[in-house]
């Protein structure tokens, strides 16, 4: 039983990590395969780091990552905590079910919305604010906003699919908790701070940390179909500047060489992360 996981991760998961750290080292040529492909060292990661776009890359990734840990992270727990309340099951279904919607919407679909809300011409915020006598902003040509116009549509896309962790792990609490708390007095507010909140704490804690571990990674196909020269200042992250690079010029040892790097970073920081939660908490991946 052991022996088919084993071979699953080896082969997709070992081989593909191993490649790329080959392919990093390397001035890969498809053509050439790995073992014609001349070795390059550390030359991808100089250039890397050397370019004039590496300080913006990593100001925006990190910025974008930290306003969807404040955010973004914390809306699904309010929104479960909100709806656990509602003691109607029919219409805490519905929502619910409403709210996973915008997870299937495709991202394609997703960032059309945004072009149509956003239209300085006709489109719905341009004309609210006509209304109130301000004047049209086209925001999606405007590198001001495009921070806030990303994490509202990030979380707008996920905050019902990643609340159903928390849903889960309040359907675990002990609800004999609930009813001595109601004995001794206590209203819901005491309830939640002192049983739900402490209830799904683990859960909570959890995904926090593997946030962390992903915070120079951003889904970029968004951000890709929204961004444009005019919004680099603040649009462009490490994953589009990568597609460039790696994708649209080929050039995949560079793309390996700076994947290597978010892996790497990645790593450091849930170790990090990891061992604060074990300090101060009871719950850690490890």
């Amino acid at each position: 039983m052991f022996l088919p996981p084993l071979i699953y991760y080896l082969i997709f998961r070992y081989v593909p990590v191993v490649m790329a750290v080959v392919i990093s080292m390397m001035d890969y040529n498809i053509y050439k395969g790995i073992f014609g492909s001349e070795w390059a060292g550390f030359k991808h990661f100089i250039d890397f780091f050397n370019s004039v776009y590496f300080g913006r890359l990593l100001r925006n990734t990190l910025m974008i990552n930290l306003l969807s840990l404040v955010f973004v992270f914390p809306a699904p727990i309010i929104f479960a905590l909100l709806l656990n309340e509602v003691r109607n099951s029919l219409i805490k279904r519905m929502v619910q079910t409403i709210s996973y919607l915008p997870h299937f919407v495709s991202t394609v679909i997703v960032a059309s919305m945004a072009v149509t809300f956003l239209s300085p011409s006709v489109g719905l915020i341009n004309n609210i604010l006509v209304q109130f006598g301000m004047e049209r902003t086209n925001f999606l040509l405007d590198p001001n906003y495009f921070w806030g116009i990303f994490t509202f549509m990030d979380l707008w896309k996920t905050l019902g699919w990643s609340a159903i962790l928390y849903f889960a792990a309040l359907t675990g609490i002990n609800t004999e908790l609930y009813e001595a708390a109601r004995v001794d007095g206590a209203n819901r507010w005491h309830q939640t701070w002192h049983i739900t909140l402490p209830g799904i704490a683990p859960t909570i804690i959890i995904l926090l940390l593997l946030k962390i571990g992903h915070m120079l990674e951003i889904g970029y196909e968004l951000i890709v179909l929204l961004y444009n020269p005019n919004t680099y200042l603040t649009a462009d992250v490490i994953g589009t500047y990568v597609y460039r690079r790696g994708i649209l010029d080929a050039n995949y040892s560079f793309a390996s060489a700076v994947g290597l790097f978010q892996s790497v970073m990645g790593l450091l920081l849930i170790i990090i992360a990891n061992k604060l939660a074990r300090k101060y908490s009871e719950t850690s991946l490890w």
